[in-house]
């Protein structure tokens, strides 16, 4: 059990922080970066959490639930490097969830139209608030692989703390943001269906100049 006594401490004012293993980072290592961008993408998903409530039936909001959920797993997954020895067994995502994904991609997916353009990210309150998330997410999963990319996947041997990242955190937000795709259509399903990309719809002919007479 979490408990926060405590709200400010000041051991981050030097620009330092600790991650869960209690070795110390600059808050700007890519770990740091890319756990900060996943609880962005949950505070996204919290929005529209909120105005999915009448909305979206039980089952989709329980779906939105355990992601939020998942991801503040994921969030101590990236906190924690990846080592061959642990005092405590640490959090780390599962294939299992990954799999998850796909279901509920492919379940929501079956009842939509073919996209035949790209969409716009609006439409319905609800669709926006997820296309929303569904852009932090992704900007999350850059992020980690940025860590990958300076940690690699490996644990750390004994002794050593150069721990890499686990790949499937990386592999989930992937899908994620893949199903918040899906689940803003399906939002926009009762508000007329998809607001499509009209390319060049910008463009304007030039206004015509009246003929000056004397």
């Amino acid at each position: 059990m979490v408990k926060l006594t405590k709200i400010y401490t000041r051991t981050g004012d030097e620009g330092m922080t600790g991650l869960s293993d209690f070795s110390r980072t600059r808050k700007t290592d890519p770990r740091i970066e890319a756990y900060a961008d996943v609880d962005e993408a949950n505070s996204a998903i919290g929005v529209a959490v909120s105005l999915a409530r009448n909305e979206f039936d039980h089952e989709t909001l329980q779906l939105l639930s355990q992601i939020q959920n998942d991801l503040f797993d994921l969030g101590a997954d990236l906190s924690n490097p990846l080592n061959e020895h642990y005092e405590y067994e640490p959090l780390r995502v599962d294939a299992v969830w990954v799999d998850a994904l796909e279901e509920a991609i492919d379940h929501y997916n079956a009842g939509l139209s073919k996209l035949d353009s790209f969409i716009l990210p609006g439409g319905s309150g609800l669709a926006a608030g997820l296309h929303l998330a569904r852009t932090v997410v992704r900007r999350a999963e850059r992020a980690t692989w940025h860590a990958i990319e300076t940690y690699g996947t490996e644990p750390a041997k004994k002794g050593h703390n150069d721990g890499g990242v686990n790949l499937l955190a990386a592999k989930y937000l992937n899908r994620l943001s893949d199903l918040l795709f899906v689940l803003a259509r399906y939002a926009n399903i009762k508000h007329g269906g998809d607001v499509k990309w009209v390319p060049a719809a910008n463009r304007r002919e030039r206004p015509e100049h009246p003929t000056r007479t004397e």
